[in-house]
C-alpha cells in the first residue's frame, strides 16, 4: 500500500488572520506577538499584509539601529550575496580579517571572536572568563565563579538561564549551571563583598534593557572597573542592546569613561539583515582560546562579515552616535512631559527609554496594542513599562507621532 502524501493545496493566506492563525498551528507559542503582520519595511517605517503603514518604535531591541534595509547595508548584502556566503571556518575567507581589524579598530580592541547570536557571544565571553581564570589568574580548575546582576537579561540558553532572577525564564528548565553569583544590581557594596579568590569575572549591563531600560547609579560602573582592577577580576560590558550608539556613544560605558576588558555585541552588528555578534576586548584574554576549543560554523562568515564591515564604516562616521544624543535628548524630553500624566517615570539614555505607566493606568500589553491601532509599534517588558527604542533614523516629528499616541493612552 502507497502512503499518500499530505496535501500542499491549501489556500494561500490573504488576511492579517490568515497569517496569524498559521503561526499559531505551525509554530512553536514561545512568543506573544502583537497581532500585526509585517510584509515590507523601509527606514522608520513598516507595512503590513493589508497596506497599513505603522511607526516602528522598537527597531528589533536595537537591532535595526540603522532603520530597515539601510541603503548602504542592503549593497554590501547585496554584494557579498553575488561572491560568496558561507565557508565554516575550515578555511580563510577575504572577509573575515578585514572585518576583525576593522571591528577592532573602532572599538579600541585588541581581538575579535566573531559569532552569530547575542547569547552566543556571551556565553562565549563566558567560557573565555573561566579559561583565563585557571590559565592566568589561577583559579583552581572547574571552582571559578562569575559575579552577575539582578534583573539582568543575557540570553534564553541554559547557562544563562542558570543565572536569570526572572522566574518565567527559569520555571522547568533546571538543572542549572552552576559557578555563578548573583548582586543586586547598582550596588557596588554587594558587589565587592560578593567578590573571592575564585571570581574570574563580574557581567552587567551598563543599562539594563529587558528589566526596563534602567540604568545604574552615576559612579557605579567606574567602582565595577576599580573593583576588578583590585582584585584581579575580568569586567565583562553586555553592550548587545546598549552598545552601537543607542545610547549616543558607541558604548554605553563611554558615559562614564570605563573600559572594559570584554564587550559583547549582537543585534545592531548584523545592520538588521542577519545575526552578527563578537565578543571583542584584551589580547591576553581572547587569546587563551586554542585551535578547536570554541567555535561555530556560521560565526564570522563572509556575509556576516560584509554587512558587519558595513555597520562599522556607518559607526566609524559618528552620525548615528550624534543623532541618538540629539533626538534622545527631544524624546526623553517630549516623555518628561507625560510624567504626572499618567507615566510614573521616565528612565533611560539616546534613544532608548522605558516608560513606567502609573498605576491605575493600562497594562503594559494593553497600552502596546492600543498604539499599534494608532499606527506606532512599541512593546511592553513586564506588566507596567513600555520600552522605546525606535531606529536611530528616526525624525523630530517622527518621535511627535509616536509620543503623542503614548500621551492619549496613558493620560487619566
Amino acid at each position: 500500500m502507497t502512503a499518500t502524501a499530505p496535501s500542499t493545496t491549501a489556500a494561500e493566506p490573504r488576511s492579517a488572520a490568515d497569517f496569524i492563525a498559521l503561526d499559531e498551528r505551525w509554530s512553536t507559542h514561545n512568543y506573544h506577538p502583537l497581532p500585526v503582520v509585517i510584509a515590507e519595511a523601509e527606514g522608520a517605517w513598516v507595512t503590513d499584509v493589508q497596506g497599513r503603514r505603522y511607526l516602528d518604535f522598537l527597531a528589533g531591541y536595537s537591532a535595526l539601529n540603522f532603520g530597515h534595509r539601510h541603503p548602504a547595508l542592503i549593497a554590501a548584502a547585496t554584494e557579498q550575496l553575488g561572491k560568496l556566503t558561507l565557508t565554516s571556518r575550515a578555511f580563510h575567507h577575504d572577509q573575515l580579517g578585514l572585518f576583525c581589524r576593522e571591528l577592532a579598530e573602532l572599538t579600541g580592541t585588541d581581538l575579535v571572536l566573531p559569532m552569530n547570536s547575542g547569547a552566543e557571544a556571551v556565553e562565549s565571553a563566558l567560557k573565555v572568563a573561566r579559561k583565563w581564570a585557571y590559565q592566568i589568574k589561577g583559579v583552581p580548575e572547574n571552582t571559578a565563579e562569575i559575579i552577575v546582576a539582578g534583573s539582568n537579561f543575557h540570553g534564553r540558553t541554559t547557562t544563562i538561564i542558570s543565572f536569570s532572577t526572572d522566574s518565567v525564564a527559569r520555571n522547568d528548565f533546571g538543572p542549572f549551571t552552576p559557578g555563578f553569583t548573583v548582586v543586586k544590581y547598582g550596588d557596588a557594596q554587594a558587589l565587592e563583598a560578593a567578590i573571592t579568590d575564585r571570581t574570574a569575572a563580574i557581567l552587567v549591563e551598563p543599562i539594563q534593557g529587558e528589566a526596563g531600560v534602567l540604568a545604574p547609579p552615576s559612579g557605579y560602573l567606574r567602582e565595577v572597573r576599580a573593583l576588578c582592577d583590585q582584585h584581579n577580576v575580568l569586567f565583562i560590558a553586555d553592550e548587545i542592546q546598549s552598545g552601537l550608539a543607542r545610547t549616543g556613544t558607541l558604548f554605553a560605558l563611554d558615559h562614564e569613561g570605563v573600559r572594559a576588558d570584554l564587550y559583547t555585541l549582537g543585534k545592531a552588528l548584523g545592520g538588521g539583515i542577519l545575526p552578527v555578534s563578537a565578543v571583542v576586548g584584551r589580547g591576553d584574554v581572547l587569546g587563551v582560546l586554542k585551535p578547536g576549543e570554541h567555535g561555530s560554523t556560521f560565526g564570522g562568515n563572509p556575509l556576516a562579515c560584509a554587512v558587519g564591515r558595513a555597520v562599522v564604516k556607518l559607526l566609524r562616521t559618528g552620525e548615528f552616535q550624534e543623532r541618538s544624543t540629539t533626538l534622545g535628548a527631544y524624546l526623553h524630553t517630549r516623555l518628561g512631559e507625560l510624567v504626572g500624566r499618567g507615566v510614573a517615570e521616565v528612565r533611560g539614555r539616546g534613544l532608548w527609554a522605558g516608560v513606567e505607566i502609573a498605576p491605575g493606568g493600562p497594562t503594559g500589553r494593553t497600552a502596546s496594542q492600543a498604539l499599534m491601532d494608532r499606527g506606532v509599534l512599541c512593546k511592553e517588558t513586564h506588566d507596567t513599562t513600555l520600552r522605546v527604542a525606535p531606529p536611530l533614523v528616526i525624525t523630530e516629528a517622527e518621535i511627535d507621532m509616536g509620543v503623542d499616541a503614548i500621551a492619549e493612552i496613558v493620560t487619566h
